[in-house]
């Protein structure tokens, strides 16, 4: 049994990572009673302890104190047009003084910081139970202030000003920067009750609930049980973590919590439990990813990792980056020649080619130079947050030659920014001979996207090709759902991969009822949760009568899980635009209005809910309260053409022709090649010409 001491420097370590605690006694109201603190895992884990002291995960959030924040306070200042801000200390207490929601300059205490390398945000507190992210913050490395908006000041009542929902930290951030994290949200009053057992990632946020590990080790300690020379505690419950014995993939499964763009299905997470129970990842959504699946928004690694020839082999985190400290095992190349070296013998990795990779006979730069390390080629990074440069994780093969069919990025650019995609190509020719290259899904998913013609039986072919990554191919099944006139590959729906499945599941739910009757069902028993809400969110519409009873009840459970999981996300205005197309489908019309106007309550420029709204009033008469919410709507859109178009269908179902044509002519001047305005548009001026030459005989 370990000793249950610490030694002295050890001990100062673990306090002054521990201090938040009972600073954030008062807003954590109830900890889990499953979980231990942080210090009785420490004090016996002393190795683990001193690595994860100096993390980004024990840094990740913190009470504001002279220890943990880093920026100047001593009355700094940012200024630019629109944006002034001064950083103060009020004794111990440190204070921001920006514009207010009216314009009026305001003090608020930095209650929390929020990260601590390459850059440090603090949490400010609203009411509501809110902390919200400030929008300016400190590099680092740099030492200086500096915005998350490069671009300007963001308009006040503007969702991303840092007051606005998704600058909100119970919302946005809470769950990936503390352990044992319940978000506490009413929905009725938008606020929250928010609590967490620690504020930073500490070592249940991986290992899970703790209590009965450190139990049963005092109790051995104490002799109290057991024969204590072979007697051992109890696991903590989460074994996931441990590659070995549960397969890299459900590993990575587990950093995904956090590590990836996800739909929450649940209150609240528990380490160990399977992911696609609790969340759904995203799939390489444009906008996120380039075609070819390199990153393109902030898309935490985990999208990334799926698409690698590593992930398939069962590589997991941990094998390149230590687990406590969070930094790599190894500096430079030597990480990447432990696996990829010319013996193929002291490989872990089966398949791996005996290749002297850390050689210029394969990177063709000289050595200790850019172009040199094997992340310059195939992990090449990208900054956000604009100073947090983040490598991309599909570790892939640099393709110039994609570069220049479908115009995607590549990592010979990085350096040689001067020179075209085809010197590049040709380079790399020059230097390993002239290769045959099979076709790269992302031309077929570059195709899709654009809507060629022609592009769906390749795209078809690519969601049946099992040697692909499965999340390629549930992408694949995504376009396939909004373009596609036909029934997505049977097989899907039965795929090994969950991801696959998901996304089968919702391209069937655009099909006919008779379709989904006959297939989706199926999954409602699948043993994952995502899996059964993606199935019943596919039959929401159809009445218990046109199912087979023996899939009444799994569907009334998954219903069950579908309307939870919604309600786990109630905060999110999208969200309340679920829940009200749910109630539309079940004609339950009051409930669906009463969604929508939360979901503008929340976020008043959401114009596809504004839109969708107005189509419910109108449907059932309200014409006037139709049109005045959408004439709401204009002042508060980048985009008011769909707006217009809506007036302008309004105008012509009350034979106000006059107000019609105009709402129309407007709509055709900001939106001139959409078919459906200039249609429309054609149909009422031809009527008024009509009307004016009869006036005129």
């Amino acid at each position: 049994m370990r000793r249950m001491h610490l030694p002295v420097a050890l001990a100062a370590i673990v306090a002054a990572a521990i201090s938040a605690a009972a600073c954030a006694a008062a807003p954590q109201a109830a900890p889990r009673p499953d979980y231990a603190s942080d210090h009785e895992c420490l004090v016996c884990h002393e190795r683990q302890a001193v690595r994860w002291a100096d993390s980004k995960h024990a840094k990740a959030m913190a009470p504001a104190d002279a220890a943990t924040v880093l920026g100047d306070f001593d009355d700094a200042r940012f200024t630019r047009p629109g944006e002034q801000t001064r950083f103060v200390r009020r004794g111990d207490r440190f204070a921001v003084v920006t514009g207010d929601a009216d314009g009026t300059r305001t003090e608020f205490p930095a209650e929390y910081t929020f990260g601590v390398r390459p850059l440090q945000q603090l949490l400010l507190p609203l009411p509501g139970g809110r902390l919200q992210a400030f929008t300016v913050a400190w590099d680092t490395e740099r030492r200086r202030w500096f915005s998350l908006h490069p671009e300007g000041a963001v308009a006040p009542g503007d969702a991303l000003l840092w007051r606005g929902r998704y600058q909100n930290w119970n919302l946005m951030c809470g769950e990936c920067h503390t352990t044992a994290y319940r978000k506490g949200y009413d929905d009725d009053s938008d606020s929250y009750r928010t609590t967490w057992g620690e504020p930073r990632v500490g070592c249940q946020a991986c290992h899970g609930g703790g209590r009965a590990h450190v139990d049963s080790a005092r109790a051995l300690a104490a002799g109290a049980i057991g024969n204590a020379p072979a007697a051992k505690p109890l696991a903590t419950p989460n074994r996931s973590l441990y590659a070995a014995a549960a397969g890299g993939p459900a590993q990575v499964d587990q950093c995904a919590v956090c590590h990836a763009r996800r739909t929450r299905l649940v209150e609240q997470s528990t380490p160990g439990n399977a992911l696609l129970d609790e969340f759904i990842p995203d799939n390489l959504q444009a906008g996120d990813y380039h075609a070819d699946g390199q990153q393109l928004a902030e898309v935490f690694e985990y999208g990334s990792y799926r698409q690698s020839r590593m992930y398939q082999a069962g590589v997991a985190c941990t094998d390149c980056h230590e687990p406590h400290r969070g930094r790599l095992r190894a500096a430079g190349n030597a990480l990447c020649v432990g696996c990829h070296n010319p013996t193929p013998d002291s490989t872990r990795f089966p398949g791996l080619q005996p290749t002297a990779y850390d050689s210029a006979q394969h990177h063709f730069h000289a050595p200790d130079t850019p172009g040199s390390r094997c992340v310059d080629c195939h992990m090449p990074s990208r900054d956000y947050m604009v100073v947090h440069a983040r490598r991309d994780h599909a570790i892939r093969i640099p393709r110039p030659d994609l570069s220049e069919r479908i115009g995607t990025p590549n990592a010979c650019a990085t350096c040689h920014a001067d020179r075209p995609a085809a010197w590049a190509a040709a380079a790399i020719t020059r230097h390993h001979g002239e290769r045959k290259r099979p076709p790269h899904y992302g031309e077929v998913l570059a195709a899709a996207r654009r809507g060629e013609a022609g592009a769906m039986p390749p795209l078809a072919a690519l969601i049946d090709d099992t040697d692909l990554p499965a999340i390629v191919r549930a992408s694949a099944l995504d376009i396939w759902a909004r373009q596609s006139p036909g029934p997505a590959p049977a097989a899907a729906l039965t795929d090994p991969d969950p991801v696959v499945r998901i996304a089968a599941a919702v391209a069937l739910a655009a099909r006919p009822a008779e379709e989904r009757l006959a297939r989706l069902p199926a999954l409602l028993a699948d043993p994952l949760r995502g899996v059964r809400i993606t199935a019943a969110r596919g039959l929401v519409d159809l009445p218990d009568s046109r199912l087979d009873p023996a899939w009444i009840e799994a569907r009334k459970t998954a219903m069950s899980e579908l309307l939870a999981a919604q309600q786990a996300m109630a905060d999110m205005p999208a969200t309340q635009l679920n829940l009200a197309a749910i109630a539309q489908a079940q004609r339950d019309l009051p409930r669906a209005e009463r969604h929508y106007r939360r979901a503008l309550d929340r976020e008043p420029a959401l114009q596809p809910g504004r839109l969708r709204l107005a189509a419910l009033l109108a449907a059932s008469g309200r014409i006037d309260e139709a049109a005045a919410l959408l004439r709401d709507g204009l002042s508060q859109s980048a985009a008011p053409g769909p707006l217009h178009l809506a007036l302008g269908l309004l105008g012509g179902q009350q034979a106000d022709w006059q107000t019609a044509a105009a709402e129309l002519r407007t709509a055709a001047r900001l939106m001139p090649e959409n078919p459906q305005v200039q249609r429309n548009l054609n149909a009422v001026e031809g009527y008024l010409a009509r009307r004016e030459a009869r006036a005129g005989e």
